[in-house]
């Protein structure tokens, strides 16, 4: 199955074999961004 560049990315970042479009995944991540008004504050 060819995957596209953001699942290629995400499927580096789980533990799964493969992913599918609309599934949730759990994926280790070193950075997260938020704005202002989105993110909590902490």
């Amino acid at each position: 199955m060819a995957y596209t560049i953001t699942e290629k990315i995400l499927l580096a970042h789980t533990d799964k074999k493969s992913i599918a479009p609309g599934e949730f995944i759990y994926a280790k991540v070193d950075l997260a961004l938020g704005n202002d008004i989105t993110a909590p504050i902490a």
